[in-house]
């Protein structure tokens, strides 16, 4: 019996950290049937110039998942840089000749989808983890990456969106036909642990509202330590590293908060959420949240912002599925 080749599938991401983007590529890496399907993930490091490599790294290469580090790729925008990081991803697209570019996030997809056209990519598929024209940016900006979304959906064969919301509210003109939503999903069977190390950290009678996500201005835990600050018996864990810390940092001590409200630094949700009493997620921006989906899958109350997907997820008693997931999105690889 002869055996149908591999399909080649390159993901591309811009940062190598861990969040739910990252999640994202690192579950369809993973999972997809090793019989079908090579799969190589190319990313930058972790968002700033000269950073070296993330947690995504040391994931993909446990699970035997070839990675390309591609050196030029930062999450901030600087026009003279972005040149050659698109010939730098144009190199590593025309070597490795894959069956299926698949895009991830604002940036990779912009520079991707234009350099998989070059290199005639014949299935070329962008994700959108929540545009970024939705995040609080100066009008102009917003306009500028609005048109630059529109680009990449115009050259991108194939485009996902988390959610409905996000199809609904997608920067398209006579592309919508391109647009597919497929709800991320988790595992039924993720083991939960205890969530002492939150416990332990607060008194035995605290009732804890905790969250857990990127430090930044888009997950708004800031919102949370100023509640913090006006109710006396309210005490926050916040589980996540990024760019926002050193200013959480000085606001819980400028309120002297540091017995109430804490940082813990990245730790895994499935170690952490048991810890909680209530769950929060205060983003202004989402696209369909992995730790929202975690949250309510062990019946934690949940508190929440409606934005993005947030709203599919807490009016439904429809499952998330991986498998589902990556069922649908293997059709969309094999369609070309």
């Amino acid at each position: 019996m002869i055996m149908a080749p591999k399909k080649k599938i390159l993901y591309v991401i811009t940062k190598s950290n861990w969040g739910g983007a990252q999640r994202y590529v690192y579950d369809l890496a993973v999972n997809l049937p090793k019989e079908q399907f090579e799969v190589v993930v190319a990313f930058g490091g972790t968002g700033k110039k000269n950073a070296s490599s993330g947690l995504l790294t040391e994931r993909l290469k446990e699970n035997g998942i070839r990675t390309i580090f591609l050196l030029t790729f930062t999450r901030d925008i600087y026009f003279f840089r972005e040149f050659k990081a698109f010939l730098e991803l144009l190199k590593v697209i025309r070597e490795e000749k894959p069956d299926v570019l698949h895009l991830n996030s604002s940036k990779a997809g912009g520079l991707g989808a234009l350099a998989g056209r070059i290199a005639k990519v014949r299935n070329i598929i962008f994700t959108a983890h929540g545009f970024a024209h939705n995040e609080m940016r100066p009008f102009y900006q917003r306009g500028l990456i609005w048109v630059l979304s529109w680009f990449t959906i115009l050259f991108a064969h194939t485009v996902v969106v988390l959610s409905h919301y996000e199809l609904k509210h997608a920067p398209v003109i006579f592309s919508r036909r391109k647009l597919i939503a497929i709800h991320n999903g988790i595992d039924s069977k993720t083991q939960f642990e205890s969530g002492e190390k939150i416990r332990s950290s607060f008194p035995l009678d605290a009732h804890i509202t905790g969250t857990i996500g990127e430090l930044t201005k888009n997950k708004n835990q800031i919102v949370l330590i100023e509640q913090a600050n006006n109710d006396q018996k309210m005490y926050v864990a916040i589980v996540g590293e990024g760019e926002e810390r050193v200013r959480l940092e000085t606001k819980i001590k400028e309120y002297s908060l540091e017995t109430r409200v804490k940082l813990f630094g990245f730790i895994p949700a499935n170690e952490v959420l048991r810890g909680f009493d209530v769950f929060a997620l205060p983003s202004i921006k989402e696209g369909l949240p992995y730790v929202l989906l975690e949250a309510k899958s062990i019946g934690l109350p949940i508190i929440a912002n409606r934005v993005g997907g947030v709203g599919e997820i807490l009016d439904t008693t429809e499952e998330f599925s991986i498998f589902r997931m990556i069922s649908e999105t293997e059709k969309i690889y094999n369609e070309r």
